[in-house]
């Protein structure tokens, strides 16, 4: 832990009060200061008073003169203020346990920490949650954070976790819903373990707890799990029971609480080979970060701003870099874009996942090298296109650390980086981006 204020930000509160950098933040307006979460949460305050130690330990008191909620501007040695937390679980079905060699270091390390849950959107499983930090989250209502649930059985919790505290977490589960704490679920269903049954238990036990959404999305296994247990892929029937259980039970909740509460993700239902529900069944896209909605919202968006594309449009060609489940998808929008603009031409490439196993078909696990391995020497037209969730977030670097100009140094061609999301996917195959 560290409240040592490193900078500060120019302009700011702070800075027009006088706070030196190299002093050490003790407290805020009577309330000390431990992490990120007391900052933000205390320093919200209009003009609060900051007890400051100088390195010779010599302690002055400072109002700082602002309106309610601008930030005081100060700057520490980590953003948490602190050391991410490790996660303690040992997951049967977690990724980074089968994550391929040779990826970035970041993708190695497993966080489990409710900071980041609130701070970042990060999903946490609250078993290595002291009675110290939950109680922080209902006083200074924390809200809302990201709960890995999976099950609500103690013992099955227990085991997919591979946490004997993942049974009480599920008391704290219980506690934040009665303190009015706004969660968000996600239940990662292996078949055989948590589905059927089970999965209609954990349902309706998240239901009673008060959560106010939750995603559910198959369970994703690379080739390296050796050592690792025994688990199968979501497969065709799996997806259509999945998907007919939820689905039921979300109309029931859809009627008694006016929201639906439990969303499958997209994936579910490629692998369902089932059309994708209609916009308004995902209630504003609540759980787009989980992969709920997210070609529903592309396809909405691409079809919205076709039908509003009056301006003259050159020649352009181009392909679609993507992962093999989204293909067919972007298959159609291609085809409607070439009917309003033949002189548009474009092909889609799917990308078979070698890096991590067939059974891994989602764009976001695509890495650099199968990237280049499988277009090189293609004919790509004037521009290769590829969605940023190919990439690390505010990056250009791949899974595997390629970077997108290793990619266009090694297939000749430009590489523009498209959105998720359906306006900038027309720009960039009109030659826009």
């Amino acid at each position: 832990m560290s409240t040592v204020i490193t900078s500060i930000d120019h302009p700011s509160a702070a800075r027009r009060a006088g706070v030196r950098p190299g002093e050490k933040l003790i407290s805020i307006g009577g309330h000390e200061i431990v992490d990120v979460l007391d900052y933000r949460f205390f320093g919200y305050d209009a003009d609060p008073e900051l007890v400051l130690e100088s390195p010779e330990g010599e302690r002055r008191t400072l109002r700082v003169r602002k309106p309610e909620g601008e930030d005081l501007g100060l700057n520490f040695d980590t953003y948490l203020m602190d050391e991410p937390m490790p996660c303690s679980n040992h997951c049967l079905f977690c990724f980074v346990d089968q994550m391929a060699p040779g990826c970035r270091d970041t993708l190695y390390f497993k966080d489990d920490d409710a900071r980041l849950s609130f701070l970042m959107g990060n999903y946490i499983t609250l078993t290595n949650l002291s009675d110290r930090e939950a109680q922080r989250i209902i006083d200074l209502r924390i809200s809302p954070i990201n709960v890995s649930v999976h099950a609500t059985d103690p013992k099955l919790r227990c085991t997919l976790l591979g946490n004997k505290n993942g049974a009480k977490s599920l008391d704290w589960m219980r506690k934040f819903g009665a303190a009015g704490i706004e969660m968000n679920g996600q239940i990662v269903v292996c078949p055989g373990w948590n589905d059927g049954e089970q999965l209609q238990r954990t349902m309706e036990d998240m239901a009673e707890m008060g959560f106010a959404s939750c995603s559910v999305v198959p369970v994703g296994l690379t080739k390296y799990r050796k050592g690792l247990a025994k688990l199968r892929a979501v497969d065709y029937d799996d997806a259509c029971a999945i998907i007919d259980r939820v689905e039921a039970y979300a109309a029931k909740c859809l009627a008694e609480r006016g929201s639906r509460l439990f969303f499958c993700s997209d994936e579910l239902y490629l692998r369902a080979r089932r059309p994708l529900p209609p916009e308004e069944a995902y209630e504003g896209y609540v759980q787009i970060e989980n992969g709920v909605g997210m070609l529903r919202s592309l396809i909405t968006e691409f079809e919205a701003g076709l039908k509003l594309e009056e301006d003259p449009v050159q020649e352009f060609s181009f392909t679609v870099a993507t992962g093999v489940s989204c293909a067919p998808f972007l298959e159609l929008l291609l085809e409607e874009l070439r009917q309003k603009f033949p002189q548009v031409t474009g092909r889609i490439c799917p990308i078979v996942n070698d890096f991590f196993g067939h059974t891994i078909d989602v764009a976001g696990l695509v890495t650099g090298q199968d990237l280049i391995a499988q277009l090189k020497g293609r004919d790509l037209g004037e521009r290769l296109l590829m969605p940023v969730n190919m990439l690390r977030h505010g990056g250009d670097v791949f899974l595997d650390d390629v970077h997108v100009s290793d990619v266009e140094r090694a297939l000749g061609v430009p590489v523009t980086v498209v959105d998720q999301d359906g306006y900038d996917l027309l720009d960039a195959m009109l030659g826009r981006k």
